[in-house]
């Protein structure tokens, strides 16, 4: 009985050395990724990364990592000289090899997704608008709400309005629903369904030609290509899909 004790108590003891030098190891592999991350996807900065799958130890040895997240910040979006946060920018590499050198590796799958709040998209859009949510029914058409006094608008986009008009603006606020669409992965394009009527003649135009804008995405992961597009509660998220990622630095 008293061996068996003995026995017991050196598994619990090598299974823990096993544990912890499988975090140490996991825990390198990480921050090495996280370099070969940001030199082959052209990011600005580096990402944090988490391996999934335990043991680690034994995957390597295998040469065949089943996931691996990737959480990435500093990317931004712009629109009119405004600069805003893109968040929770992530993707998730799927069926990832390692080559037989341990120098690289290529995922077969990587899903990406990030989103953009409406209180960015409202800093990045036309000085006095705002941007919100449409309602459920709407966000499921891809459309959006700007509103903002039609007086801010005008003289944010430099339009003077004469003295006698004045009047007619001051006050007035204008509501429409833009349609949001993705213009080759990294341009948010908003575009008005359709525009209330300006009791100023020839002006109608000058407010499409300013509320119409497209808001410019900045060091996204290269292979991942964002495509599909969604209006939520929170903001637009955004989602694409790779193939064949190589993490080659």
């Amino acid at each position: 009985m008293r061996a068996l004790r003995i026995l017991l108590i050196m598994a619990v003891v090598l299974g823990g050395i096993f544990v912890a030098a499988d975090r140490i190891a996991v825990n390198m592999a990480e921050s090495e990724a996280a370099d070969k991350i940001k030199s082959s996807q052209g990011l600005n900065s580096t990402p944090e990364v988490s391996i999934k799958g335990f043991p680690f130890l034994t995957q390597v040895l295998g040469k065949e990592l089943d996931e691996i997240d990737v959480s990435i910040s500093g990317i931004t979006g712009s629109a009119g000289g405004h600069t805003v946060n893109v968040t929770e920018v992530k993707a998730e590499l799927l069926d990832v090899k390692i080559n037989s050198s341990f120098s690289s590796a290529t995922a077969s799958r990587a899903d990406g997704s990030a989103r953009i709040s409406y209180a960015d998209l409202s800093k990045a859009a036309p000085k006095g608008a705002t941007v919100s949510y449409a309602g459920p029914e709407r966000a499921a058409n891809g459309q959006v709400k700007l509103t903002g006094p039609l007086d801010e608008l005008l003289e944010g986009a430099g339009i003077e309005i004469p003295g006698a008009l004045e009047g007619l603006v001051k006050g007035r606020t204008v509501s429409t629903y833009s349609k949001v669409s993705l213009h080759a992965g990294t341009t948010v394009r908003l575009k008005a369904e359709t525009l209330p009527s300006l009791p100023l003649p020839g002006f109608d135009e000058k407010l499409r030609e300013l509320v119409d804008y497209d808001l410019k995405i900045d060091g996204l992961p290269s292979s991942i290509k964002l495509d599909k597009l969604e209006a939520t509660k929170e903001g637009l998220r955004f989602s694409g899909i790779g193939t064949d990622v190589s993490l080659a630095g």
